[in-house]
């Protein structure tokens, strides 16, 4: 038996230029930090005495006879891409819904490659972890997803991830001292309005037309590094706040379906009971509400928005981790282990083009 836990993500600025179409030609910059909310990933070899060779255990219950014949994608082409011939059995908990802006699916993919891994005997590195689920996501299910959430659920912290015309992703951790990013933290705050969307069905809505954005685009590319600057300096940290409120303003005009009246209203309530920003995550559409409140407006705050679910957080830099591995004596077979001496394929070659 095998567990992952793979940590879920908050993206602060730069979302959309970590889409391949966006970055090869312009380059990309996204600041993101991983949170102490989880996917857990179990997996083990089934047993010969069952009728199905692949139990999935999710939202559903899958019991099927071959990999082909699995309805999710990231489990069917995650086995697929591992080759993996024996049976297995595995399941899904998370600390957060799905579909919900956290970079959940792509969570998923990073803690279930990473459990697998661990169940054929082979120890893969976070870099490795963040490519080929890049590979499984965009190449293999075709999803319009982005490069940073598995990057994100990969490594974890908070990280500058700056995306290459090469195809090149660099990971820069930003080093504050303790107290400052206790400081940003205790500005924070996290809601779930209860509205369930699909990221990639959010972003064809503008991922497929970039070039028409690219005044937008490159703002919001230049807002990471003054959010950088923001947090490294001793100015106020509400300056944050204030830039997380124009970035949402910007974000918001990529498309009419990234916001909804409901989304705005509820933004709009916060901002006037003290709220200085804040944004949807992820793609947009709905999901958790992320909002920058200064301490002393926090109440006010959470009584404004009392019918939504307040989720407090905090920072987390372990990312994707196995944290129980018990396999047997005849599990302990590696899966192709030339997977594991060969050397790792740079970002640059799976990425579309």
């Amino acid at each position: 038996m095998i567990i992952s836990r793979t940590p879920f993500r908050i993206s602060f600025f730069g979302g959309g230029t970590d889409y391949p179409t966006w970055y090869l030609k312009h380059s990309g910059n996204v600041l993101a930090t991983s949170i102490n909310k989880y996917c857990y990933i179990s997996c083990r070899y089934l047993p010969p005495f069952f009728e199905h060779r692949i139990r999935v255990v999710y939202s559903k219950i899958e019991n099927c006879r071959s990999f082909e014949d699995i309805q999710h994608p990231s489990v069917r082409e995650t086995i697929r891409f591992l080759e993996m011939e024996r049976g297995l059995e595995i399941h899904h908990d998370g600390d957060l819904p799905a579909r919900s802006g956290m970079g959940s699916s792509s969570c998923f993919t990073v803690g279930l490659l990473h459990a697998l891994y661990a169940l054929s005997g082979v120890m893969v590195s976070k870099h490795r972890l963040a490519k080929e689920s890049i590979h499984i996501e965009q190449n293999l299910i075709k999803e319009t997803v982005g490069s940073q959430d598995q990057v994100m659920a990969a490594y974890g912290g908070l990280n500058h991830i700056i995306f290459n015309t090469t195809g090149d992703i660099s990971i820069r951790p930003v080093i504050l001292e303790k107290e400052r990013l206790q400081e940003l933290f205790s500005h924070l705050m996290l809601f779930y309005t209860g509205i369930k969307r699909t990221a990639s069905d959010i972003a064809k809505t503008y991922v497929e037309d970039l070039e028409s954005k690219k005044d937008h685009l490159s703002a919001m590319h230049e807002m990471v590094e003054e959010a950088i600057a923001i947090l490294c300096s001793n100015r106020c940290v509400c300056n944050f706040g204030d830039l997380l409120h124009k970035s949402w303003m910007l974000k918001k005009s990529l498309s009419p379906h990234i916001s909804n009246g409901v989304v705005d209203g509820l933004y709009e309530k916060a901002r006037a009971h003290g709220a200085l920003g804040g944004k949807i995550t992820g793609a947009g559409g709905g999901g958790f509400l992320l909002l920058f409140v200064p301490f002393s407006a926090q109440e006010k705050v959470k009584k404004a928005l009392k019918d939504l679910i307040h989720v407090p957080f905090t920072f987390e830099s372990s990312g994707s981790q196995i944290i129980f591995y018990e396999p047997s004596k005849e599990d302990f077979s590696a899966l192709d282990r030339d997977r594991a001496i060969n050397p790792v394929i740079p970002f640059r070659e799976l990425t579309p083009r």
